[in-house]
C-alpha cells in the first residue's frame, strides 16, 4: 500500500510496535542471531545442507523467515505503514538478500508458487523506495553483506 505523504495511524503504529515486541522474544532473538551469522547458500541443495528441516538449523531458519513473511503481510494488505516499515525495520531486506537465491527453485522443489511471496513483493517495493530516498544507498548494502560471508563462499 501505498503510503506517500500520509502519517502512520495509532493502529499502524500499535501494531508495529507489537511486531517490535515480538522480535525481542527470546528464541526468535537465537534465530535471528544464528540466520544472520550462518545462513549462507547459493542454492537449494546447500540450503537443506545447513538448516534442514527437522533441526535446530532449520527450526531458526523457519521462525526468521515466518516471522518476515507475517510481517511483510500484514505491509502488503495495509495493515502497516510502508514508509514507517522501510524505515525502521530493514532487517526484513537481509533476510531477503539470504534467501533469494533459492527461492525459485525452492518454489519448484516443494510446489509453492506463494512460498514467500509477501517478503519478495515488500523487498521489490522497498529496493524502489530506498533509492529513490537514498540512492546508491541498496549497492553499498549490498557490497557489505557480501563482506558477511566467509571467505570461502564469496561468490
Amino acid at each position: 500500500m501505498e503510503s506517500k505523504a500520509t502519517r502512520p495511524t495509532f493502529e499502524q503504529a500499535q501494531l508495529h510496535l507489537q511486531l517490535y515486541e515480538m522480535r525481542r522474544e527470546q528464541k526468535l532473538r537465537q534465530a535471528r542471531d544464528w540466520f544472520f551469522a550462518n545462513y549462507f547458500a547459493n542454492n537449494l541443495d546447500e540450503a537443506m545442507r545447513i538448516a534442514a528441516p527437522g533441526t535446530e538449523n532449520g527450526t531458526y531458519y523457519m521462525m526468521v523467515v515466518s516471522y518476515w513473511e507475517q510481517a511483510c503481510a500484514l505491509l502488503n494488505y495495509g495493515l502497516l505503514h510502508e514508509d514507517l516499515f522501510f524505515e525502521t525495520s530493514g532487517e526484513f531486506f537481509g533476510v531477503w538478500e539470504r534467501i533469494k537465491a533459492t527461492l525459485e527453485e525452492g518454489r519448484k522443489r516443494f510446489s509453492s508458487k506463494v512460498y514467500l511471496a509477501h517478503l519478495e513483493k515488500a523487498a521489490k517495493r522497498y529496493e524502489t523506495w530506498i533509492e529513490g530516498r537514498s540512492p546508491g544507498n541498496l549497492a553499498a548494502m549490498r557490497q557489505f553483506m557480501e563482506q558477511m560471508r566467509p571467505k570461502t563462499m564469496r561468490a
